[in-house]
């Protein structure tokens, strides 16, 4: 068996581990190691979500999974036979995980088209209303970013933000999203001049949808058409591949069904499902319009992330190692890096 790294942030390395026996639970044995640099001694699921697991690994994942299905929790502990807390605090685990998987592997995008859209939803009662906001990469169908909190200029900008310091500094992509006032303005203080940048508006009658304009709002008509004619997915201005994904978005999520008693009690609980379901959707489940030959590709993989598709249990067991001060200093200059680039 492979050794794991040292879980210590000052010697993260695998020379120094030896055995160090093993102890029982009621899965079987695991193996233990210390590390004779620091002397600290950990075991295999040290730093996972599987640390201290008293039922099967496979157990957890299954949980995960019906989770990113659309099925609540009190649903998940009835089929599986557990405690409703016990189910909630897997999944609050395993969303940690997630958060960090995802921040650590989106990363070096080369976005030609992004598209942008909000999710109306409620958390704690119908009196606190808050918004999803979502990016798509419109090319590899990858979800890169998205944001809980109200339909405010600050969250529009920490989204749009975020997925700018995911995308390589070179890359100046064409923007779509519908009229909402606050794209307009975070768009030109990120890229300025930079980017092409449209917006399409529908006007409804009796749930209908009687109308839609296309603005230009950055951008040149020639750069407008170059960037269509360039896209293999778009021949014209539109936003149904985010109006797509926010679909996938309500049917894997149990608290954003409509109609539903299952709404998120607080926003961080929100977030952690949308986490869990961003890694799902992003490295996990194939796509069915993302094909290489027969076969179904993820979103990742499209994206040059990934050469294959993971499954929850790699997920769930790549280590969760504290960043250095270092790496904090080294990872947030080069987000300052990119973001002065691309402005």
């Amino acid at each position: 068996m492979k050794k794991p790294p040292c879980p210590n942030a000052s010697c993260s390395t695998t020379a120094s581990v030896i055995h160090h026996g093993c102890y029982k639970t009621r899965s079987g044995k695991r193996r233990r190691y210390r590390c004779r640099s620091c002397g600290k001694t950990f075991c295999s699921t040290t730093a996972t979500p599987y640390h201290r697991l008293h039922h099967q690994r496979s157990t957890f994942d299954q949980v995960a999974h019906l989770s990113v299905e659309g099925v609540n929790k009190s649903a998940i502990a009835r089929l599986k036979r557990l405690s409703w807390n016990t189910v909630a605090r897997w999944l609050e685990k395993a969303a940690r995980c997630c958060r960090r998987f995802n921040h650590e592997q989106i990363n070096e995008l080369g976005v030609p088209e992004i598209q942008a859209d909000e999710i109306r939803t409620i958390v704690g009662d119908k009196d606190s209303p808050v918004w999803v906001f979502t990016t798509l990469d419109v090319w590899s169908r990858l979800w890169p970013s998205t944001v809980v909190g109200r339909r405010s200029y600050r969250n529009t900008y920490a989204l749009l933000k975020d997925t700018v310091s995911r995308m390589r500094p070179e890359c100046f992509p064409l923007i779509v999203t519908d009229g909402f006032e606050y794209y307009a303005k975070v768009v030109w203080r990120l890229f300025g001049r930079a980017c092409v940048y449209g917006q399409v508006i529908k006007t409804r009658r009796n749930d209908r949808i009687v109308k839609v304009e296309r603005r230009r709002v950055i951008g040149a008509t020639w750069r407008f058409e170059q960037a269509l004619t360039q896209s293999e997915d778009s021949s014209k201005l539109n936003t149904s591949f985010i109006e797509r994904l926010n679909l996938t978005i309500r049917q894997g999520s149990s608290s954003l069904y409509r109609r539903t008693i299952c709404h998120a009690r607080s926003k961080n609980r929100l977030e952690d499902q949308l986490e869990l379901l961003r890694c799902y959707y992003n490295f996990v489940r194939s796509h069915r319009s993302l094909r290489r030959g027969r076969q179904a590709v993820t979103p990742a993989m499209q994206a040059g992330l990934t050469k294959r598709p993971f499954t929850l249990r790699e997920i769930f067991s790549s280590r969760i190692l504290p960043l250095s001060p270092n790496a904090i200093a080294h990872v947030f200059a080069g987000i300052t890096a990119k973001l002065r680039l691309a402005a």
